[in-house]
């Protein structure tokens, strides 16, 4: 056998030594992280599961809850990976460095989705509106189908979906449709000037005190609004309960346009 060759072998042989001592020395670190790693894995699932169920028996919002409970499951994670590495002997110092940079980077170019987040946040801690709430926000109505961390999910009278941005949400105005029980109806008639006010007011009061779906209290009124060049103007402002309020409203401009049919009054209608 060639020196050359030998010389090879011997080299080979010398770094076999070394790998196996190398992993003798480092079985310790290895072996303790890998039993850290596998035994907080299994206390997260733990915790995370008691987490939910406490969350859950304390009535606690669902949305808020399971953006708690996702927080919670991740920083523990971090918390757990951060370990691992220290344990088998990484300098985490440098490592948190790196993960600032990268999270800086990742931060200046999802400025509009960070923007989302913030106020998806937001919206979960201060609950302008809940799930099953019917709210009007930039210029688009409907009932509150889900609050995501990055959109809240609307669906219309007419059961189109929209998905608008937690960001714009959260910085704009909110109407919020079903805080109180009961809400007023603005309703606006319009009646000629040969009209006798009282005698129309007396009419829509009968048709307010008759129809079931209006509150006696806080009890309805009709009150001369403006007058115009062409016609004076009516606001009739009856209350009704929440789950009544478009019935209510439809059926009392039916009823008020029977009545005045049968007075021999005309008139036209608005509804704010």
């Amino acid at each position: 056998m060639e020196k050359k060759e030998l010389h090879y072998i011997h080299s080979f042989a010398e770094y076999v030594d070394q790998f196996i001592k190398l992993l003798i020395d480092y079985s310790p670190k290895l072996i303790s992280a890998l039993v850290i790693l596998f035994i907080g894995l299994y206390a997260i699932r733990i915790i995370n599961r008691l987490v939910r169920k406490i969350m859950v028996k304390r009535e606690l919002d669902p949305t808020l809850a399971v953006f708690l409970a996702d927080s919670l499951l991740w920083a523990m994670r971090f918390l757990l990976f951060v370990t691992f590495i220290s344990k088998l002997g990484i300098e985490t110092s440098s490592f948190v460095a790196i993960l600032g940079a990268i999270g800086l980077a990742v931060g200046l170019s999802l400025q509009g989705s960070l923007s989302n987040f913030a106020g998806g946040v937001l919206i979960i801690l201060f609950k302008p509106f809940k799930v099953g709430d019917y709210i009007e926000a930039q210029n688009v109505a409907g009932t509150v189908s889900e609050i995501q961390i990055f959109v809240t999910k609307l669906i219309t009278a007419n059961n189109q979906t929209i998905f608008v941005p937690n960001g714009i949400l959260s910085n704009g105005v909110i109407t919020n449709f079903s805080v109180g029980k009961n809400r007023r109806a603005n309703l606006l008639l319009n009646i000629s000037y040969e009209t006798n006010i009282k005698t129309a007011k007396d009419i829509l009061m009968q048709v307010l005190e008759n129809n079931s779906k209006v509150l006696k209290t806080p009890s309805p009124t009709v009150a001369v609004n403006l007058f115009s060049d062409s016609h004076i103007q009516l606001a009739i402002r009856p209350w009704s309960k929440n789950t009544d309020f478009g019935e209510m409203c439809s059926g009392v401009l039916e009823e008020c346009k029977e009545a005045f049919d049968k007075a021999g009054i005309g008139f036209q209608t608005s509804l704010k």
